[in-house]
Protein backbone atom coordinates (compact mmCIF):
# COMPACT_ATOMS: atom_id res chain seq x y z
CA UNK A 1 0.00 0.00 0.00
CA UNK A 2 1.66 3.32 -1.05
CA UNK A 3 2.44 5.81 1.71
CA UNK A 4 0.47 9.05 1.18
CA UNK A 5 2.62 12.04 0.29
CA UNK A 6 3.06 14.51 3.14
CA UNK A 7 2.03 18.09 2.25
CA UNK A 8 4.87 20.61 2.37
CA UNK A 9 2.72 22.83 4.61
CA UNK A 10 3.88 20.79 7.61
CA UNK A 11 7.36 22.23 7.11
CA UNK A 12 6.04 25.74 7.63
CA UNK A 13 8.82 28.33 7.45
CA UNK A 14 11.54 25.78 8.23
CA UNK A 15 13.70 26.79 5.21
CA UNK A 16 13.50 30.50 6.19
CA UNK A 17 14.58 29.70 9.76
CA UNK A 18 17.62 27.78 8.53
CA UNK A 19 18.53 30.59 6.15
CA UNK A 20 18.44 33.19 8.93
CA UNK A 21 20.34 30.99 11.36
CA UNK A 22 23.11 30.46 8.80
CA UNK A 23 23.62 34.23 8.65
CA UNK A 24 23.05 35.27 12.27
CA UNK A 25 23.86 32.09 14.23
CA UNK A 26 20.81 32.76 16.43
CA UNK A 27 18.63 30.18 18.17
CA UNK A 28 14.96 29.70 17.44
CA UNK A 29 12.58 32.16 19.10
CA UNK A 30 9.83 31.13 21.47
CA UNK A 31 7.22 31.90 18.79
CA UNK A 32 9.07 29.77 16.22
CA UNK A 33 9.31 26.83 18.65
CA UNK A 34 5.60 27.06 19.43
CA UNK A 35 4.85 27.22 15.72
CA UNK A 36 6.83 23.99 15.23
CA UNK A 37 4.83 22.31 18.03
CA UNK A 38 1.55 23.35 16.42
CA UNK A 39 2.68 21.91 13.07
CA UNK A 40 3.65 18.67 14.81
CA UNK A 41 0.25 18.44 16.46
CA UNK A 42 -1.55 19.08 13.16
CA UNK A 43 0.56 16.46 11.38
CA UNK A 44 -0.31 13.88 14.06
CA UNK A 45 -4.02 14.71 13.80
CA UNK A 46 -3.76 14.30 10.01
CA UNK A 47 -2.53 10.75 10.58
CA UNK A 48 1.03 11.06 9.28
CA UNK A 49 3.95 8.98 10.59
CA UNK A 50 6.56 10.75 12.73
CA UNK A 51 9.37 8.85 11.02
CA UNK A 52 8.28 10.15 7.62
CA UNK A 53 7.89 13.68 8.96
CA UNK A 54 11.38 13.71 10.44
CA UNK A 55 12.69 12.38 7.12
CA UNK A 56 10.96 15.23 5.33
CA UNK A 57 12.69 17.74 7.64
CA UNK A 58 16.08 16.16 7.03
CA UNK A 59 15.52 16.15 3.27
CA UNK A 60 14.63 19.85 3.41
CA UNK A 61 17.77 20.48 5.45
CA UNK A 62 19.91 18.83 2.77
CA UNK A 63 18.15 20.84 0.06
CA UNK A 64 18.56 24.16 1.88
CA UNK A 65 22.08 23.52 3.15
CA UNK A 66 24.08 24.90 0.15
CA UNK A 67 22.10 28.14 0.36
CA UNK A 68 22.11 28.43 4.15
CA UNK A 69 25.56 27.36 5.32
CA UNK A 70 29.13 28.20 4.63
CA UNK A 71 32.00 25.88 5.39
CA UNK A 72 32.89 27.52 8.71
CA UNK A 73 32.50 25.27 11.77
CA UNK A 74 30.60 27.97 13.68
CA UNK A 75 27.93 28.33 11.02
CA UNK A 76 27.59 24.58 10.59
CA UNK A 77 27.17 24.16 14.34
CA UNK A 78 24.51 26.90 14.47
CA UNK A 79 22.50 25.36 11.63
CA UNK A 80 22.68 21.86 13.16
CA UNK A 81 21.57 23.30 16.52
CA UNK A 82 18.62 24.95 14.78
CA UNK A 83 17.71 21.68 13.05
CA UNK A 84 17.81 19.94 16.43
CA UNK A 85 15.60 22.60 18.04
CA UNK A 86 13.10 22.66 15.20
CA UNK A 87 12.72 18.89 14.87
CA UNK A 88 12.55 18.42 18.66
CA UNK A 89 9.76 21.01 19.01
CA UNK A 90 7.92 19.47 16.05
CA UNK A 91 8.20 15.96 17.60
CA UNK A 92 7.06 17.31 20.97
CA UNK A 93 3.86 18.67 19.44
CA UNK A 94 3.36 15.42 17.53
CA UNK A 95 3.77 13.27 20.66
CA UNK A 96 1.48 15.47 22.75
CA UNK A 97 -1.24 15.05 20.15
CA UNK A 98 -0.67 11.31 20.08
CA UNK A 99 -0.85 11.01 23.87
CA UNK A 100 -4.09 12.97 23.87
CA UNK A 101 -5.48 10.72 21.15
CA UNK A 102 -4.46 7.61 23.08
CA UNK A 103 -6.13 8.92 26.24
CA UNK A 104 -9.30 9.68 24.28
CA UNK A 105 -9.22 6.21 22.72
CA UNK A 106 -8.68 4.59 26.11
CA UNK A 107 -11.56 6.56 27.61
CA UNK A 108 -13.84 5.63 24.70
CA UNK A 109 -12.80 1.97 24.94
CA UNK A 110 -13.38 1.86 28.70
CA UNK A 111 -16.79 3.54 28.34
CA UNK A 112 -17.73 1.04 25.62
CA UNK A 113 -16.62 -1.92 27.74
CA UNK A 114 -18.56 -0.66 30.76
CA UNK A 115 -21.69 -0.18 28.65
CA UNK A 116 -21.21 -3.57 27.01
CA UNK A 117 -20.65 -5.61 30.17
CA UNK A 118 -23.26 -3.81 32.25
CA UNK A 119 -25.88 -3.77 29.52
CA UNK A 120 -26.12 0.01 29.49
CA UNK A 121 -26.81 2.23 26.48
CA UNK A 122 -29.14 1.61 23.57
CA UNK A 123 -28.40 -1.85 22.15
CA UNK A 124 -28.53 -0.62 18.56
CA UNK A 125 -26.08 2.18 19.27
CA UNK A 126 -23.92 -0.26 21.22
CA UNK A 127 -23.74 -2.56 18.21
CA UNK A 128 -22.59 0.37 16.04
CA UNK A 129 -19.86 1.33 18.50
CA UNK A 130 -18.72 -2.30 18.75
CA UNK A 131 -17.51 -2.37 15.13
CA UNK A 132 -14.86 0.20 16.08
CA UNK A 133 -13.41 -2.35 18.49
CA UNK A 134 -13.62 -5.33 16.17
CA UNK A 135 -16.88 -6.90 17.40
CA UNK A 136 -19.99 -7.71 15.39
CA UNK A 137 -22.64 -7.93 18.07
CA UNK A 138 -25.31 -9.17 15.69
CA UNK A 139 -23.56 -12.55 16.01
CA UNK A 140 -23.24 -14.81 19.05
CA UNK A 141 -20.38 -14.12 21.45
CA UNK A 142 -19.06 -15.84 24.55
CA UNK A 143 -17.15 -14.33 27.46
CA UNK A 144 -14.41 -15.81 29.63
CA UNK A 145 -13.39 -14.28 32.97
CA UNK A 146 -10.13 -15.04 34.79
CA UNK A 147 -9.81 -14.35 38.50
CA UNK A 148 -6.43 -14.50 40.22
CA UNK A 149 -4.84 -13.72 43.59
CA UNK A 150 -4.51 -10.04 42.65
CA UNK A 151 -6.60 -7.34 41.01
CA UNK A 152 -5.42 -6.71 37.44
CA UNK A 153 -5.53 -3.67 35.15
CA UNK A 154 -4.90 -3.42 31.41
CA UNK A 155 -1.42 -2.01 32.00
CA UNK A 156 -0.26 -4.88 34.24
CA UNK A 157 2.27 -7.39 32.93
CA UNK A 158 -0.26 -10.22 33.39
CA UNK A 159 -2.81 -8.60 31.06
CA UNK A 160 -0.15 -7.62 28.53
CA UNK A 161 1.36 -11.12 28.44
CA UNK A 162 -2.02 -12.78 27.92
CA UNK A 163 -2.91 -10.28 25.18
CA UNK A 164 0.44 -10.83 23.43
CA UNK A 165 -0.10 -14.60 23.46
CA UNK A 166 -3.61 -14.24 22.00
CA UNK A 167 -2.52 -11.81 19.31
CA UNK A 168 0.39 -14.04 18.33
CA UNK A 169 -1.94 -16.98 17.80
CA UNK A 170 -5.21 -15.32 16.71
CA UNK A 171 -4.07 -12.01 15.23
CA UNK A 172 -6.78 -11.97 12.57
CA UNK A 173 -9.68 -12.92 14.86
CA UNK A 174 -12.27 -10.50 16.25
CA UNK A 175 -11.27 -10.63 19.93
CA UNK A 176 -11.61 -8.07 22.71
CA UNK A 177 -9.39 -8.48 25.77
CA UNK A 178 -9.82 -6.17 28.75
CA UNK A 179 -9.98 -6.05 32.53
CA UNK A 180 -13.02 -5.43 34.70
CA UNK A 181 -13.18 -5.21 38.50
CA UNK A 182 -9.67 -6.65 38.77
CA UNK A 183 -10.34 -9.66 36.53
CA UNK A 184 -9.21 -10.47 32.99
CA UNK A 185 -12.05 -10.58 30.48
CA UNK A 186 -11.98 -12.02 26.96
CA UNK A 187 -14.85 -11.64 24.48
CA UNK A 188 -14.77 -13.82 21.36
CA UNK A 189 -17.18 -15.04 18.68
CA UNK A 190 -19.27 -17.93 19.91
CA UNK A 191 -18.29 -19.94 16.84
CA UNK A 192 -14.61 -19.90 17.92
CA UNK A 193 -14.40 -21.76 21.25
CA UNK A 194 -10.69 -22.41 20.64
CA UNK A 195 -10.01 -18.72 21.39
CA UNK A 196 -11.50 -18.89 24.88
CA UNK A 197 -9.87 -22.26 25.58
CA UNK A 198 -6.49 -20.75 24.72
CA UNK A 199 -7.28 -17.63 26.76
CA UNK A 200 -8.13 -19.87 29.72
CA UNK A 201 -4.84 -21.71 29.40
CA UNK A 202 -2.79 -18.52 29.17
CA UNK A 203 -4.70 -16.70 31.91
CA UNK A 204 -4.46 -19.67 34.30
CA UNK A 205 -0.69 -19.69 33.86
CA UNK A 206 -0.23 -15.91 33.95
CA UNK A 207 -2.27 -15.50 37.15
CA UNK A 208 -0.28 -18.19 38.99
CA UNK A 209 -3.07 -20.75 38.95
CA UNK A 210 -6.07 -18.42 38.89
CA UNK A 211 -9.47 -19.77 37.97
CA UNK A 212 -11.16 -19.11 34.63
CA UNK A 213 -14.89 -19.33 33.92
CA UNK A 214 -16.41 -19.42 30.44
CA UNK A 215 -19.98 -18.34 29.77
CA UNK A 216 -22.17 -19.83 27.06
CA UNK A 217 -22.45 -18.15 23.62
CA UNK A 218 -25.46 -15.83 23.28
CA UNK A 219 -26.76 -13.79 20.37
CA UNK A 220 -26.82 -10.02 20.01
CA UNK A 221 -25.54 -7.10 22.14
CA UNK A 222 -27.40 -8.37 25.19
CA UNK A 223 -25.83 -11.78 24.68
CA UNK A 224 -22.41 -10.50 25.75
CA UNK A 225 -23.84 -9.32 29.09
CA UNK A 226 -25.62 -12.66 29.55
CA UNK A 227 -22.45 -14.66 28.89
CA UNK A 228 -20.40 -12.36 31.14
CA UNK A 229 -22.90 -12.77 33.99
CA UNK A 230 -22.77 -16.55 33.56
CA UNK A 231 -18.98 -16.50 33.85
CA UNK A 232 -19.11 -14.34 36.99
CA UNK A 233 -21.77 -16.60 38.51
CA UNK A 234 -19.58 -19.63 37.78
CA UNK A 235 -16.63 -18.06 39.65
CA UNK A 236 -18.87 -17.22 42.60
CA UNK A 237 -20.34 -20.71 42.52
CA UNK A 238 -16.86 -22.25 42.53
CA UNK A 239 -15.99 -20.27 45.65
CA UNK A 240 -19.12 -21.38 47.51
CA UNK A 241 -19.01 -24.99 46.35
CA UNK A 242 -15.25 -25.42 46.75
CA UNK A 243 -14.79 -26.24 43.05
CA UNK A 244 -11.08 -26.05 42.30
CA UNK A 245 -11.04 -26.90 38.59
CA UNK A 246 -8.81 -24.41 36.70
CA UNK A 247 -11.45 -23.87 34.01
CA UNK A 248 -15.19 -23.81 34.65
CA UNK A 249 -17.82 -23.89 31.91
CA UNK A 250 -21.22 -22.38 32.66
CA UNK A 251 -22.81 -25.07 30.49
CA UNK A 252 -21.55 -27.72 32.92
CA UNK A 253 -22.97 -25.94 35.97
CA UNK A 254 -26.56 -25.37 34.89
CA UNK A 255 -27.92 -27.74 37.54
CA UNK A 256 -26.89 -25.38 40.35
CA UNK A 257 -29.03 -22.39 39.30
CA UNK A 258 -31.92 -24.81 38.85
CA UNK A 259 -31.48 -26.06 42.42
CA UNK A 260 -31.59 -22.54 43.83
CA UNK A 261 -34.33 -21.16 41.61
CA UNK A 262 -36.75 -21.71 44.49
CA UNK A 263 -34.50 -20.42 47.23
CA UNK A 264 -37.04 -20.80 50.01
CA UNK A 265 -37.68 -24.45 49.16
CA UNK A 266 -33.93 -25.15 49.12
CA UNK A 267 -33.45 -23.34 52.43
CA UNK A 268 -36.25 -25.44 53.95
CA UNK A 269 -34.57 -28.63 52.72
CA UNK A 270 -31.22 -27.58 54.23
CA UNK A 271 -32.81 -26.68 57.56
CA UNK A 272 -34.79 -29.90 57.83
CA UNK A 273 -32.08 -32.29 56.61
CA UNK A 274 -28.90 -30.69 57.92
CA UNK A 275 -30.09 -28.40 60.70
CA UNK A 276 -29.67 -31.14 63.33
CA UNK A 277 -25.91 -31.24 62.59
CA UNK A 278 -25.59 -27.98 64.53
CA UNK A 279 -26.07 -30.01 67.72
CA UNK A 280 -22.75 -31.80 67.11
CA UNK A 281 -19.64 -30.84 69.03
CA UNK A 282 -17.88 -28.19 66.93
CA UNK A 283 -21.08 -27.30 65.09
CA UNK A 284 -22.32 -28.38 61.68
CA UNK A 285 -19.33 -27.43 59.52
CA UNK A 286 -17.04 -30.46 60.18
CA UNK A 287 -19.82 -32.96 59.50
CA UNK A 288 -21.06 -30.97 56.51
CA UNK A 289 -17.55 -31.08 55.04
CA UNK A 290 -17.42 -34.81 55.69
CA UNK A 291 -20.63 -35.32 53.73
CA UNK A 292 -19.43 -33.08 50.88
CA UNK A 293 -16.15 -34.97 50.49
CA UNK A 294 -17.91 -38.33 50.88
CA UNK A 295 -20.24 -37.57 47.98
CA UNK A 296 -17.41 -36.10 45.87
CA UNK A 297 -15.44 -39.33 46.42
CA UNK A 298 -18.29 -41.42 45.05
CA UNK A 299 -19.28 -42.58 48.56
CA UNK A 300 -16.09 -44.63 48.81
CA UNK A 301 -15.06 -44.66 52.47
CA UNK A 302 -11.33 -45.28 51.94
CA UNK A 303 -10.97 -42.44 49.41
CA UNK A 304 -13.02 -40.09 51.59
CA UNK A 305 -10.84 -40.86 54.61
CA UNK A 306 -7.70 -40.18 52.54
CA UNK A 307 -8.99 -36.82 51.34
CA UNK A 308 -9.95 -35.80 54.87
CA UNK A 309 -6.71 -37.16 56.38
CA UNK A 310 -8.72 -39.43 58.68
CA UNK A 311 -8.62 -43.12 59.46
CA UNK A 312 -11.46 -45.18 57.98
CA UNK A 313 -12.58 -45.88 61.55
CA UNK A 314 -12.82 -42.15 62.34
CA UNK A 315 -14.74 -41.57 59.11
CA UNK A 316 -17.16 -44.38 59.96
CA UNK A 317 -17.76 -42.74 63.32
CA UNK A 318 -18.57 -39.42 61.67
CA UNK A 319 -20.98 -41.00 59.20
CA UNK A 320 -22.72 -42.79 62.04
CA UNK A 321 -22.97 -39.53 63.99
CA UNK A 322 -24.57 -37.90 60.93
CA UNK A 323 -27.11 -40.74 60.78
CA UNK A 324 -27.91 -40.34 64.45
CA UNK A 325 -28.45 -36.59 64.22
CA UNK A 326 -30.32 -36.39 60.92
CA UNK A 327 -32.05 -39.75 60.78
CA UNK A 328 -30.65 -40.21 57.26
CA UNK A 329 -27.95 -42.73 56.38
CA UNK A 330 -25.43 -41.35 53.83
CA UNK A 331 -24.60 -44.88 52.68
CA UNK A 332 -28.25 -45.72 51.97
CA UNK A 333 -29.16 -44.98 48.32
CA UNK A 334 -32.69 -44.00 49.40
CA UNK A 335 -31.38 -41.28 51.71
CA UNK A 336 -28.29 -40.36 49.70
CA UNK A 337 -29.95 -38.24 47.02
CA UNK A 338 -31.81 -36.06 49.52
CA UNK A 339 -28.72 -35.60 51.67
CA UNK A 340 -26.50 -34.77 48.71
CA UNK A 341 -28.99 -32.24 47.37
CA UNK A 342 -29.16 -30.64 50.82
CA UNK A 343 -25.35 -30.48 51.00
CA UNK A 344 -25.21 -28.76 47.59
CA UNK A 345 -27.91 -26.36 48.75
CA UNK A 346 -25.97 -25.58 51.93
CA UNK A 347 -22.91 -24.62 49.88
CA UNK A 348 -24.97 -22.55 47.46
CA UNK A 349 -26.66 -20.70 50.33
CA UNK A 350 -23.41 -20.41 52.33
CA UNK A 351 -24.88 -22.29 55.28
CA UNK A 352 -24.09 -22.53 58.20
CA UNK A 353 -22.03 -19.29 57.91
CA UNK A 354 -25.25 -17.48 57.03
CA UNK A 355 -28.57 -18.01 58.75
CA UNK A 356 -31.37 -19.31 56.54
Amino acid sequence: MPVPEIPAEFLGDYARILSEVSVTGRRLTREELESRRVLGREAAEAGHQLRALVGMHLAETRTAWPQTATATPTTTDSVLAAVEQAVDAFAEGFERAQRLTVRREEAARREFIDDLLYGRSDLGRLAERATRFGLRLSRAHAVAVASGPEAYTETDAVARNVEAALLARFGGRKILLTTKDGRLVCIAPGSQPDVLRYFAKQAHAATDGGQVAVGRPHQGPGGVVHSYDEALDAIDLARRMGLDEPVLYASDLLVYPVLTRDREAMADLVRSELGPLQKARGGAEPLLKTLSVYFDAGCVAAETARRLALSVRALTYRLERIRQLTGSDPSDPVHRYTLQTAVIGARLLDWPAKEL
